[in-house]
């Protein structure tokens, strides 16, 4: 069986090495060659499993592999996309998402109008978010598996507004704040891959926080994910000047336990 199922992994696993695209390259249907997007690349249901079982084991045996987590997204969540998908369009602010097709990364940013915007902006705390965590919009991979060039944005936008939901939700890039976050996500998203770091994330926390979690911040995290509307249908880029708690108010999040503070 494992000499049967070579040739069809093997070229699999080499065109993850493929070099990323610029992020500021829309995601649009071409109109030559074979991939319907940029880095676009064809791949059967077998070829499809095999990502699936490889990315989920990498993921789960190290939860920092983003792009083994982004390959995981990509080949389980098209029923999930779908429902995003038509959750956008029914949505004015929605629609215009999917019209335009916006990017967030260093090169689509004006970081100087960032730092610029008053304190308590959603724009200014997005970037002291960056800075403090020390994160950057560049580092998500581009969408490479997701046979549709629409739902391909659909996730592809969904990873670069992820650090959004750590600003609105107040949650810091550790273990503890991304397991938050991937709670959240769950129910707003119900990607599959946001389900499975949800429930085995955990796994790693030592039992204080693991106390902390199960008892105040999964269930803050999933009320207030079932409350809010969609937030895939924020264009964030045009609230930059919003204030932050306005936001949070708007979308009905509210403020996390305070004693969780320096929890790692």
């Amino acid at each position: 069986m494992a000499t049967l199922l070579h040739p069809a992994r093997a070229p699999v696993w080499r065109l993850l090495s493929r070099p990323w695209p610029a992020a500021d390259v829309p995601l649009r249907a071409q109109s030559h060659g074979v991939g319907l997007y940029p880095e676009h690349i064809r791949t059967s249901p077998l070829q499809k499993a095999l990502l699936t079982a490889g990315s989920a084991c990498m993921a789960l045996y190290n939860p920092y592999r983003h792009d083994m987590v982004a390959v995981l997204g990509e080949t389980t969540g098209h029923h999930a996309l779908k429902v995003l998908r038509d959750q956008m369009r029914k949505n004015p602010e929605g629609a215009q998402i999917l019209q335009e097709r916006p990017r967030i990364s260093l090169s689509t940013l004006d970081l100087g109008k960032l730092q610029s915007l008053p304190e308590g902006s959603l724009g200014r705390e997005y970037l002291r978010f960056l800075d403090v965590n020390g994160v950057s919009p560049d580092t998500r991979a581009p969408t490479r598996f997701v046979d549709d060039e629409e739902l391909a944005y659909v996730i592809q936008r969904y990873r670069e507004v992820h650090d959004m939901f750590h600003t609105l939700l107040g949650m810091p890039t550790n273990i503890l704040g991304e397991i938050v976050v991937k709670w959240f996500e769950a129910v707003q998203t119900g990607l599959p891959m946001c389900i499975l770091g949800a429930l085995f994330g955990p796994l790693r926390l030592k039992a204080q926080n693991l106390h902390v979690l199960i008892s105040e911040l999964i269930p803050w995290a999933v009320e207030n994910g079932r409350r809010a509307p969609c937030v895939l249908n924020l264009y964030y880029e045009r609230r930059w000047e919003q204030p932050l708690q306005a936001l949070r108010e708007e979308l009905g999040i509210t403020a996390p336990p305070e004693h969780i503070q320096g929890l790692a």
